[in-house]
């Protein structure tokens, strides 16, 4: 078996990203180098052939992705799955928190004016947000912060792909949603990564 062939297989074997070196595993021939120049070899065979799948990075994993074009023809099948449809609200919070992670309730609903408890849940359930931490105040309140799958969801390799608040008008469909995120954006001088201690407290 080529690389190539090896790499494929196992990324269409995988439903979630898998790295390079994640690949490696597959064969002891292989190894973080190879798997790259496999996964070249595979984008430009996919484009050349004009097939109706790529191959795409997502944080530090690849995973094979039918192109966007072509989404109009599976929303039509109800056996293939849907990213969630985040509302307004959603889109909002999930904004303020990407550029000001690490980020408390408090200061969150500071923010947007209004509760957010309810919407915070339904990001936690989606996997598109996470605990990061605790704050120093009183009580010491929950930070959230943006998931892996926060990566995936928008096909972005790091949160340093993030739109700059130049760019937000265009990336960003809804007014509201742009002047939360702008706001934040210029508030937080739009780090390339989030601070915090790490992982999750433990209760």
């Amino acid at each position: 078996m080529s690389p190539e062939q090896i790499v494929e297989a196992a990324l269409f074997a995988s439903q979630t990203p898998l790295s390079a070196r994640e690949l490696a595993r597959a064969d002891d021939a292989l190894d973080a180098r190879r798997v790259r120049v496999a996964l070249d070899a595979l984008r430009r065979e996919y484009d050349e052939e004009g097939r109706a799948f790529q191959i795409y990075q997502l944080g530090d994993g690849f995973q094979i992705l039918t192109r966007p074009e072509f989404a109009p023809y599976l929303e039509r099948f109800d056996s293939v799955p849907r990213p969630p449809t985040l509302s307004r609200a959603a889109l909002e919070t999930l904004a303020i928190i990407a550029y000001r992670q690490p980020i408390g309730r408090i200061e969150l609903e500071e923010i947007r004016g209004v509760a957010s408890t309810s919407v915070l849940r339904t990001l936690q359930d989606w996997e598109l947000i996470e605990v990061v931490g605790r704050g120093e105040g009183l009580g010491r309140p929950l930070l959230y912060g943006t998931s892996p799958m926060f990566l995936d969801h928008f096909a972005l390799t790091s949160l340093g792909d993030l739109p700059t608040p130049e760019d937000l008008s265009i990336a960003l469909v809804r007014p509201e949603v742009e002047a939360a995120a702008r706001a934040a954006a210029n508030e937080s001088g739009h780090p390339g990564a989030p601070a915090g201690d790490g992982g999750p407290p433990r209760d």
